[in-house]
């Protein structure tokens, strides 16, 4: 670790942990998603749009302390990558439950519930891992079983577009379904962003 004669503003440690925390909670309504009937997913949107509002606060907060440290934990761009890629993860997944309620979508493809257990999995991981950033510490683990996650979230993404395909949808249907699963797609490629993010912060404090 990189020695300095300066003290760090070290708040950030703990905002990050909140984003990841808030992440979690946004990990367990797509969850909750999965399970409810069409008339109760509205009231679970409301919850997710309420917590992606709370993850835009926790963002804005990391941008204010940014802008008003003098010193920062590690370098600047790197904090505003991760707090990016962590606000993005929450934009996703809020995305991808209203557009289930706007299309009034009836029943999910089989393969959904896969990619949400994946973000899910992942959610845990990243939550786990924001702490150790205090240490530096065992974090070598999480960006390499989020890399893994991320490849398997693509082949749950491959089976779920040719299974759209496959002639038993029809063409609205289609193009509805696959916007859902796409949007949960990138949620998985922003944890990655996150995981990758991490790594080089490491790195450079190696």
């Amino acid at each position: 670790m990189r020695f300095r004669l300066t003290p760090r503003e070290t708040s950030f440690y703990d905002m990050f942990a909140a984003s990841a925390d808030n992440i979690v909670t946004g990990s367990k309504l797509l969850m909750e998603l999965l399970g409810a009937e069409p008339s109760a997913r509205a009231e679970i949107a409301e919850r997710m749009r309420a917590a992606e509002h709370a993850g835009d606060d926790a963002t804005h907060a990391i941008f204010h302390q940014l802008n008003s440290s003098f010193i920062t934990p590690f370098d600047r761009e790197d904090i505003y990558a991760l707090a990016s890629s962590l606000d993005d993860i929450m934009d996703f997944m809020e995305e991808a439950v209203d557009l289930v309620v706007l299309y009034q979508i009836e029943d999910l493809p089989k393969g959904v519930e896969q990619q949400i257990e994946v973000l899910a999995r992942a959610a845990e991981l990243t939550a786990e891992a924001m702490p150790n950033l205090r240490t530096m510490t065992n974090l070598t683990e999480y960006w390499i079983e989020v890399n893994r996650l991320e490849n398997q979230a693509d082949q749950i993404h491959r089976k779920l577009l040719a299974h759209l395909f496959n002639g038993k949808y029809d063409a609205i249907e289609v193009l509805k379904l696959k916007q859902i699963v796409d949007v949960l797609e990138e949620a998985a490629d922003a944890f990655e962003h996150v995981a990758n993010t991490v790594e080089t912060i490491a790195v450079k404090e190696s």
